[in-house]
């Protein structure tokens, strides 16, 4: 019988797999999950029980097009963050669980984190 291939990981992936182990989204408590590209911030707010995304929103969005930010990217990542707490409130969410999927928590990720609890979200 013939092995398959060995995917070799990233350190990235790595350390996505690790969070994903300890951190899980309930209805109480869903999961914010961020993901950046080269120019965009993507962020969802998941349950995990159910198998659901409340949430889905992206810096390449028409909410944020529209918005007089400075700052460059890390600027649209806290506007980013401000916005998926306006968009979750409106929904009954105020406490999330963090998932940065990997991404080391400085720069874009830590801006929209930041974003998020200026925006009244509790994680």
């Amino acid at each position: 019988m013939k092995h398959p291939k060995k995917i070799k990981l990233t350190k990235r992936e790595k350390r996505a797999q690790r969070i994903r182990n300890k951190v899980s989204g309930t209805p109480d408590r869903p999961r914010m999950a961020v993901s950046r590209s080269l120019k965009n911030m993507y962020v969802q707010i998941i349950d995990d029980v159910q198998g659901v995304t409340i949430l889905g929103l992206g810096s390449c969005g028409a909410e944020i097009r529209g918005m007089e930010i400075g700052d460059g990217k890390i600027g649209v990542s806290k506007a980013l963050g401000k916005l998926v707490a306006e968009k979750a409130k409106e929904k009954g969410i105020t406490k999330v669980v963090f998932d940065r999927s990997g991404f080391l928590y400085h720069g874009r990720v830590k801006a929209v984190a930041d974003g998020a609890r200026e925006g009244g979200l509790e994680f």
